[in-house]
Formats: structure tokens, sequence, C-alpha cells
């Protein structure tokens, strides 16, 4: 066979099999994963390492390093020593174990709260927090008059159909919250507010009221109110909420579970360090 077909036959082989190559691509991508994750733990481990010692210790050649801490370094993961050229732990580490520091928590001081609230007022009552574009619930607490056996743990709800929604939307800043008015607002139920003109007059009643409702906007049959939860500096860092049936929790009875639960709010609020 002459170089010329050898060529060609390769060619040929080569576009042949994309599923090959994409295969190479992603195990290329975890293996820079997991190089990238061990670098931090190293990091963690030694408080500073510099590029040759941490090229032996992945055994890769030190321009591979050098690359992989010039992408975390951009990412604020690692920083460096420019007198040493040693590199360590970036600021950014500290926001994810910052982020995750909160969740964890809000769910060990939200227990007694959440607790004393269902026992109180019979109805479930849920712990939020904002994940993007969404409401996430990661506590739940269940009150003798539950009849539903709905397990909103882990659930992403929509912010404009949910009473925890509206609270993270009446808090963030203006042109963050006009990104979401600006829609598409699905809807769910007959009910859901999906005019932004009218979820924007109902946002701006919340911040002072205290707390956010909704009335059988994201299931038929469903209410809820939910309040504000502040981290030490005053920034709004999750939501309570209480939610239950509509024959129980009735238009006119709102405003009174409302007050309810931004008080429980301001208690769990108080143990996450506002107001000292």
């Amino acid at each position: 066979m002459t170089g010329a077909r050898k060529q060609s036959g390769r060619r040929a082989e080569h576009a042949a099999d994309p599923a090959r190559r994409n295969g190479k691509n992603a195990a290329s991508a975890v293996q820079s994963v997991d190089r990238a994750v061990s670098v931090l733990e190293m990091l963690a481990r030694l408080g500073e390492a510099g590029v040759t010692e941490i090229a032996d210790a992945l055994e890769v050649h030190r321009s591979t390093a050098f690359r992989l801490l010039g992408v975390l370094e951009n990412r604020g993961l690692v920083a460096q020593a420019k007198d040493r050229g040693k590199y360590y732990l970036g600021a950014g580490v500290l926001r994810l174990a910052g982020a995750a520091a909160v969740r964890l928590d809000i769910s060990q001081e939200g227990v007694p709260v959440c607790r004393e609230l269902a026992d109180e007022l019979g109805e479930t009552v849920n712990i939020a927090v904002l994940d993007d574009a969404a409401a996430v619930n990661i506590m739940q607490a269940r009150g003798t008059a539950s009849v539903t056996a709905q397990n909103w743990l882990g659930r992403r709800t929509p912010l404009h159909a949910t009473s925890s929604g509206k609270v993270f939307l009446a808090h963030r800043p203006p042109a963050l919250r006009e990104d979401v008015l600006a829609g598409p607002l699905h809807r769910f139920t007959e009910r859901t507010i999906t005019e932004a003109s009218v979820l924007r007059g109902e946002l701006e009643a919340v911040v002072p009221e205290g707390y956010a409702a909704t009335l059988e906007e994201l299931e038929l049959g469903l209410a809820a109110v939910a309040a504000p939860v502040r981290s030490y500096d005053g920034e709004v860092i999750a939501a309570i909420s209480v939610s239950g049936p509509v024959y129980r929790l009735t238009p006119d009875r709102l405003p009174e579970l409302g007050r309810r639960t931004a008080a429980a709010a301001a208690e769990l609020s108080r143990r996450m360090g506002y107001g000292f």
C-alpha cells in the first residue's frame, strides 16, 4: 500500500470513529477534574506547595501542573505567594465552603424552630434556600394536622409561584429580580401570577409586611406563607414557609400565619447571628 493510500485509510478510520474520540475527551476531562481536586486537597493538607512539588505528587510534567494551577488561580480557588512562588488555597474556596456551611448551619439551627412552629400551627414547615432561579427545600417538619404525605425536601420550586420564592425575589437586587420577571413565567394553575406587573406589585408589599403568601398558585388546594431568614450581615439566606390546604389556610387567616412565620424566621435569623 502506498503512503498516500495509508494516509487516506487512517483519515477514514479516524473519521469513522467519533465515539472513540468523544470517549477519550471525556476521560481526559474527568482526569483533569480529579487532578484539580487532588491539588486542592494537597494544599489544604500542606498549607502551600510549589509547582514542582505538585507535579511530583500528581506524577505529571511540570508544565501540566502549571496549566492546572493557572486554571484554579483564574477561578480564585488557589493563589500564589509571589515572593516564594508557592501556591495556597484562595478565597474562592472560602466562598464555596461558606455556602455549604450556611446550608449546614441553617439545617441544624432550624430544627427546633421549625419543629416548634409545625407543632404550634399543625401544618408543614419548610426551610428553603435560593439555588439559581429556584427555591430548594432543605428541611421539613410536619405538624399534627398535616394529612398529606407529600415530601418537599430537595424539590426545586419556581420563584414566582411559591411563597419562599417570592421572599427571595422581593429581597433580590432589582436587576436580578427583573431578570426573573422578564419571563417566561410558567402557569401551574389558573391562579398562577404570570403577568410581570401584577407580580411586581405584590413583591413590593413583601418587604414591609415581612412575609409573602401564595394561594393555589403552584398547586390547586395548596396555600402557603413564608418569611425571610437573615445571616449575621443582614443578607437573606433562606426562607421559612408554612403550607397546608386552603380549607385551613384560608385567605383571612394568611396574615396571622404570615406574622407567626415571620417571628419564627426572626428567631432563626437570631440563631444565625443577625442582630448581634
